[in-house]
């Protein structure tokens, strides 16, 4: 958790180099939709990964040109665990905090009420089994889906647009793609299982903001 607090600080003294900016404040709601990894064992096939589920956060952004601007992001993504194969299914409780700092490239605001930009950024995801472990799991030959968290480096590219409701209220839609490695300590391979390495959560959202 050191970590984790220090790459936060590093994320917030970044967003607030410039304080003459104009600043905007906005809360996110949307789904999370992760790809799932193939899974190979001695036993045969399966896939692996977190379910769909709700996401909701908050960021913060910083205006820092007229086609850049900056974001602190945090969401709350509720994901269940599970591991599927044939008609079999095991799923365990879960859920993930992100945290990422974006530069978004935009449109230029000025004489028009839409804005279309791109957003590429970096963060942390903590992935989070919470369900209540049992001393037996089907499909357990796969993989194991534990009581436990992982923190892990993050990417984070996206698109979307910007529409102006009234003076300095705003309403986006947005698409975002958090990609990290697999977290192989929440849901851990089976020996002699073999997991796939990259996993995407796809994130579309709608946002309501203010500027200041």
């Amino acid at each position: 958790m050191r970590t984790l607090a220090v790459s936060i600080l590093l994320l917030a003294a970044t967003s607030a180099c410039c304080f003459g900016q104009q600043w905007e404040f906005g809360g996110l709601g949307g789904a999370g939709f992760l790809s799932n990894v193939n899974v190979s064992g001695l036993s045969g096939s399966a896939t692996t990964g977190f379910q769909t589920g709700l996401a909701a956060g908050a960021f913060v952004g910083q205006n820092l040109y007229p086609h850049i601007s900056g974001e602190l992001h945090y969401a709350y993504l509720q994901n269940d665990l599970h591991i599927k194969s044939g008609g079999q299914e095991a799923t365990f409780a879960g859920n993930a905090h992100v945290f990422h700092y974006d530069i978004i490239l935009h449109t230029n605001k000025k004489g028009s009420r839409t804005q279309f930009f791109v957003a590429m950024g970096a963060g942390l995801k903590i992935f989070r089994g919470t369900g209540t472990e049992a001393a037996y799991q089907p499909l357990s030959q796969f993989g194991y889906l534990t009581k436990t968290q992982q923190l892990k480096p993050m990417a984070s590219v996206g698109a979307g647009v910007r529409f102006t409701l009234a003076n300095r209220f705003y309403l986006r839609t947005e698409f975002r793609d958090f990609i990290t490695s697999f977290p192989t300590q929440v849901i851990a391979p089976a020996p002699g299982a073999k997991f796939g390495s990259i996993l995407h959560d796809f994130v579309p959202m709608v946002a309501f903001s203010y500027e200041f």
